[in-house]
């Protein structure tokens, strides 16, 4: 049997290795506690092995395999990508440039030339943060960037997982603080303006999540008023009803707040024999944003997958994880969606 965490840590020593150490290391990161905290664990990793390094988060609608993304890379001068918690596809982010992919969603290929570290298919998966805390450890000191790793494992719902990381974490640095700074720390992407700064600025420079917390830095009042704006969208969310058809409940909002996962969250124990599908119409212009939750263990990705409509995007329909998916579809194909699942004019968006 394999040490894999040693084996994530070696892999990836020899991926930077193969960057050109005159060059900047650029980190691509989704926008969410796992995606952040795992950002900060490689940056910080990085500065400690004299690498420059940059980062950047993607946000609302961004992939790394879209256009603009390819548009956006095309002239950049980093001499080698991270690609983390942003899905595993078939293609090379950026062809010809080292890159390192870790991830832990449903995969929908293998980049052929990436080096790629994922927890999919291991029980427990472990979260991008805590792949990253181990790949940190080939290339420079992190044990005291834990913290970091048990931010993203509460913040993916892995927290009672049995990772022994996240044990010694809770003892280290206390539980509830970290449970409190994962909240504050998804707060900014659920709002409005969607403004990851002050998140991302908190966990590159705070040495534990009481820290964080403590309102020493500025940034940590920006991710109150962040809090506070998205529970007054998510309490006005709650108050939507759910329209029930065969197996599948849809509750249809419309709020510029990223508050639709938490809603279909908050409903699938009432709703337990459903597939629950909180859909925004109000988070992107143009987009159909939607999540989807089921307590009854059934596979969501594959549910996506059978009920499939004309017109979604690879990249922004039926990824993530078995019990926690959803995606993004353009009115037309939003409204073939649902009728194909049974519904009638009212779950219907104007085209």
């Amino acid at each position: 049997m394999t040490d894999f965490p040693r084996e994530v840590a070696d892999r990836f020593r020899d991926a930077v290795a193969a960057m050109p150490a005159d060059r900047d290391v650029l980190v691509l990161s989704h926008n969410d506690a796992d995606g952040l905290s795992a950002a900060a664990i490689l940056g910080r990793a990085l500065a400690r092995a004299d690498r420059r390094t940059r980062t950047r988060i993607l946000g609302r609608g961004e992939n790394p395999w879209s256009p603009e993304m390819a548009a956006e890379l095309r002239d950049d001068p980093a001499g080698g990508l991270l690609v983390a918690d942003l899905g595993l596809r078939g293609a090379e982010v950026r062809a010809g440039t080292p890159t390192v992919i870790l991830d832990h969603h449903v995969p929908t290929g293998t980049p052929p030339e990436s080096t790629v570290i994922t927890g999919h298919g291991r029980e427990p998966t472990p979260t991008t943060s805590l792949l990253a805390y181990w790949a940190a450890g080939g290339i420079a000191p992190a044990e005291d960037l834990l913290w970091l790793a048990a931010i993203g494992i509460v913040g993916d719902m892995e927290e009672k997982s049995g990772f022994p990381e996240m044990a010694a974490a809770a003892k280290q640095y206390g539980v509830t603080a970290i449970r409190d700074a994962v909240s504050l720390i998804n707060a900014p992407r659920r709002t409005g303006a969607g403004d990851h700064a002050p998140a991302l600025a908190l966990l590159m420079r705070c040495d534990g999540a009481k820290e964080l917390l403590s309102g020493t830095h500025p940034e940590t009042a920006a991710l109150l008023a962040a809090k506070a704006e998205v529970k007054r969208a998510l309490d006005e969310a709650k108050r939507v009803p759910p329209r029930v058809q065969g197996e599948v409940a849809i509750i249809k909002l419309h709020s510029d707040c990223q508050v639709h996962p938490l809603v279909a969250q908050s409903w699938r124990g009432r709703l337990a024999d459903k597939v629950v599908l909180a859909a925004n119409t109000g988070y992107r212009p143009g987009w159909v944003h939607f999540a989807a939750r089921s307590a009854d263990g059934r596979d969501l990705v594959d549910f996506l997958r059978q009920h499939r409509p004309e017109g979604a995007e690879d990249e922004s329909y039926g990824n993530g994880h078995a019990r926690a998916s959803g995606g993004a579809l353009r009115p037309p194909a939003w409204n073939a969606f649902v009728e194909g699942l049974g519904f009638g004019p009212e779950m219907r968006v104007p085209a």
